[in-house]
């Protein structure tokens, strides 16, 4: 028997892979049922339902501020972005509340699809991530490489609104507000001189026309298992075959590229412009300064059809990182480079920190390889390297990278290995200039926070968000919000025990940063921390009242801390000011 015999044929193999795809999602949306009766089917047209799911409330300004805190530089593309972005889903929602049954209403719409343009590195995936992540809709994100004309080799542009729908969670309507971010798109700009079809470059571009316009894509296509699963079941279920379709009227398409050769065919436009002394002053521009002079006929000539230039309204251009800005991304807490080593060595029980001229060299290392901020993993990498092998095989718990440790690695691990405590010095100072730089941050971030801080951010706030941030490695916007909800709950706790036991309590400033301070150092959570306040309160302050009359108490730090001696300083203060009306 030949040695590959019972190796599996690639018909048994799609065809296994076909059922593992069926039971992965009959296990997630249930199986069929056998029930003839018909079953109740969401609205499509409850557009109130949608919008109360994505909750988009953001004006250009509020996107704007939430970039600056992760993207340095780029003021451009994060002020076009979040402006741009904010009116397609701000016009969406107002259009989608309309109503209006008007059938020409909307043709003829054009959609803020957005190109950026910049090279590798300077943040234009990174950027899309965030604002994604702000935004709570549905978001797929592919290279563009990766598709063909027709699918026949390669993937089909239409799986790019198939995958939205299950980002989506099989909420058709919810899918129809989603963004589309494709990556690499320069690598389709079509060849020139090319004989016959170009299905992976023209073709697509060809492809993308109706998807970036409006058009409506059917969720059963024949090569797909799951769907023809869903076809069924939702025959079984209402009698009828039906078709799943998915508008991409309100469905934005952000794209993104290098686009290496750019610059020479806007300096070969230019040139022909211009004659003689001016033309050759033209020439001498850097290609990240005559990018900015892009125009739709230079996309044209790159080789892109005109009616896909015509979907993308909006060109960005991202300029390059120099050393000075990757040195202020490397001080950026919220940087995932400096957060992910930090976590590596977290990993092993060891506390790292950085020295800011460690950073600064690391930055001007990075600058030197055109790679942007992508060349920082790799100059952190070689340094922290020979550390993260051999560390955690000893007794060094904490370690500050130092300038020393840039140059020479190797030498410094040996060093730290036979004095660890000749660090201590300088892993504190380090601490102070990162806790320093994170205060700073925390403060800038009061205007987004304004209407739940409902006061400024006293000192003890910004040092709770701050003790967040390090002590459960959180990103700096989730531990300002758990901060935040954390004192909604004491003041949530403070209503709720008024109204269940007839005494009106509040707690001071600094009795609220002690309740979550006392909640954090015994590692449980504010609202148990908050119950076993209550069975010692709620006896005392009762005792209060009848003793003393009183109904309604600010609480202090030390009601929290020290209840008994909090409640013996409230009778004291009450006799006394009795004794003192008596006499």
């Amino acid at each position: 028997m030949p040695a590959n015999a019972l190796a599996p044929r690639p018909r048994d193999a799609q065809r296994e892979g076909d059922e593992n795809r069926i039971q992965e999602y009959l296990a997630r949306f249930g199986a069929a049922s056998p029930s003839p009766a018909p079953q109740p089917q969401i609205d499509q047209h409850d557009t109130d339902g949608v919008w109360s799911r994505i909750k988009f409330d953001l004006k250009p300004d509020d996107l704007v501020a939430y970039l600056d805190q992760y993207i340095v530089r780029q003021e451009e593309a994060k002020a076009v972005l979040a402006t741009k972005i904010c009116t397609h889903f701000n016009r969406a929602k107002y259009l989608s509340r309309l109503q209006n049954d008007d059938p020409s209403d909307g043709v003829g719409m054009i959609k803020n699809n957005i190109l950026l343009i910049g090279p590798t590195g300077v943040g234009k995936t990174y950027m899309i991530k965030l604002i994604a992540d702000k935004l709570g809709v549905p978001f797929v994100k592919a290279d563009a490489t990766k598709f063909s004309e027709t699918g026949y080799v390669g993937g089909d542009v239409e799986d790019l609104i198939r995958d939205l729908v299950r980002e989506a969670e099989d909420d058709i309507e919810l899918a129809q507000f989603g963004i589309v971010y494709l990556d690499e798109v320069d690598k389709i700009a079509g060849t020139k001189g090319l004989l016959g079809p170009d299905v992976s470059r023209s073709g697509v571009q060809r492809a993308l026309l109706k998807p970036m316009e409006e058009t409506e894509v059917d969720l059963k296509v024949a090569h797909d298992p799951i769907s023809q699963i869903q076809a069924i079941e939702q025959y079984r279920k209402t009698g009828r075959a039906e078709r799943r379709l998915v508008n991409t009227r309100h469905i934005l398409f952000i794209m993104s590229g290098a686009f290496g050769e750019l610059a020479e065919v806007i300096r070969r436009r230019r040139n022909k412009a211009q004659l003689g002394f001016s033309s050759q002053m033209r020439a001498q521009l850097d290609d990240q300064a005559i990018l900015h002079e892009v125009t739709g006929a230079d996309l044209v000539e790159f080789g892109f059809e005109t009616e896909f230039v015509g979907r993308l309204p909006v060109t960005v251009v991202l300029d390059k990182l120099e050393a000075d800005d990757l040195h202020q991304i490397l001080r950026n807490p919220n940087n995932p480079v400096i957060i992910s080593k930090k976590r590596d060595f977290a990993a092993y029980g060891i506390e790292l920190r950085f020295e800011d001229e460690a950073l600064r060299k690391l930055a001007e290392e990075a600058a030197t390889l055109g790679t942007g901020a992508r060349a920082l993993v790799s100059v952190c990498e070689r340094v922290c390297l020979p550390f993260e092998r051999h560390l955690p095989s000893s007794d060094v718990r904490r370690l500050v990278i130092t300038p020393e440790c840039v140059d020479n690695p190797g030498q410094e691990l040996q060093i730290v290995l036979g004095a660890p405590h000749e660090q201590e010095p300088r892993f504190e100072a380090a601490g102070q200039f990162e806790r320093a730089q994170l205060m700073h941050m925390i403060d800038r971030r009061q205007a987004m926070y304004a209407q739940r801080l409902q006061s400024p951010l006293t000192p003890a706030r910004m040092a709770l968000i701050a003790d967040e941030f390090h002590r459960v490695g959180l990103s700096m916007e989730r531990a300002f919000r758990n901060v935040l909800d954390r004192l909604d709950q004491v003041r949530d706790f403070a209503l709720g025990f008024s109204q269940k036991y007839g005494i009106t309590i509040s707690f001071s400033e600094d009795a609220r940063v002690a309740i979550l301070a006392g909640a954090a150092a015994e590692g449980v959570a504010v609202d148990e921390y908050l119950k076993r306040l209550s069975t010692i309160l709620e006896p005392g302050l009762k005792l209060a009242r009848d003793r003393t009359g009183v109904d309604a108490y600010e609480l202090p730090r030390q009601a929290i801390f020290d209840t008994d001696a909090y409640l013996r300083q409230v009778f004291e203060e009450h006799f006394s000011q009795t004794l003192g009306a008596k006499n």
